[in-house]
C-alpha cells in the first residue's frame, strides 16, 4: 500500500478517536448539539492541521479533503447520541485520548519522514500532532490542558512516534510499525493513570 494512503487511513481513524474524546467531554460539560459538533471537530483536527502548517503542506489535509470534517462530525453524533454506551468504558475521554494519542504520533512522525525530516525532529513533530487536539478541546471548555498537567501525555505520544522511527530503521512492516507505536502510547498513557504515575512537580508547590 502507497505510504501516503496508509497514513491517510489511520489519520483518518485518529480523527474519529479524538472526536469522540472532544464530544464527550461537551457532553460532560453540558454543551449543547452545536457545542458537542465544535468541540469534536476541534478536537479531531487542530493536531493534524498544525503538523500540516508546521511540514508546509497546504492546503492542510483537513480542509483539502472533505472526509476529515465528515468523520470528525459523525464522531460528535456518535458522542451525542450513544453517551450512556461510551460511558460504560469508566474513564471513556482518557481512553479515547489514549487511543488518539497513539495514532497521531505514529502518523505525525511517519509524515515527518515522509517529508524528510530527521529522526528527532519527526518524533517532536509526532508529539506535537498527537497533543494539539487535546490542548485546542481543553482550552475551549476553560480547562487546564492535559498536556501541562502532571498526568503522563506527552509523554505517551513520545514513546509512540518513538517507535515508529525506530521501526523504520529496522525497515519493518507498516503495519507493524503502526501496531507497536498505537500500543506503546496507549498503554503508558492507560498504565500511568491507574497507577497515578505523573511528571515531577515543582517541590515548591
Amino acid at each position: 500500500m502507497d505510504l501516503s494512503l496508509y497514513i491517510t487511513r489511520v489519520d483518518l481513524l485518529g480523527t474519529f478517536v479524538f472526536g469522540l474524546s472532544g464530544g464527550t467531554v461537551a457532553i460532560r460539560h453540558r454543551l449543547d448539539v452545536f457545542g458537542v459538533i465544535v468541540l469534536a471537530v476541534a478536537a479531531a483536527l487542530a493536531g493534524g492541521m498544525l503538523r500540516d502548517m508546521l511540514l508546509g503542506a497546504t492546503p492542510v489535509i483537513a480542509l483539502a479533503d472533505e472526509r476529515y470534517l465528515l468523520v470528525a462530525v459523525a464522531a460528535a453524533l456518535v458522542a451525542f447520541f450513544f453517551k450512556p454506551l461510551i460511558s460504560r468504558l469508566g474513564k471513556p475521554v482518557m481512553v479515547f485520548d489514549a487511543l488518539g494519542l497513539g495514532l497521531f504520533a505514529v502518523t505525525g512522525c511517519r509524515k515527518g519522514l515522509e517529508y524528510g525530516l530527521d529522526p528527532a525532529v519527526s518524533v517532536l513533530l509526532g508529539v506535537l500532532t498527537a497533543v494539539g487536539g487535546g490542548l485546542v478541546r481543553d482550552l475551549l471548555v476553560t480547562e487546564v490542558p492535559r498536556v501541562l498537567r502532571e498526568e503522563i501525555y506527552a509523554l505517551a505520544a513520545f514513546v509512540g512516534a518513538t517507535v515508529v522511527v525506530v521501526g523504520e530503521y529496522l525497515v519493518l512492516a507498516d503495519w507493524l510499525v503502526t501496531l507497536l507505536g498505537v500500543s506503546a502510547a496507549f498503554s503508558v498513557r492507560v498504565i500511568s493513570v491507574i497507577y497515578g504515575w505523573s511528571a515531577p512537580r515543582s517541590p515548591w508547590l
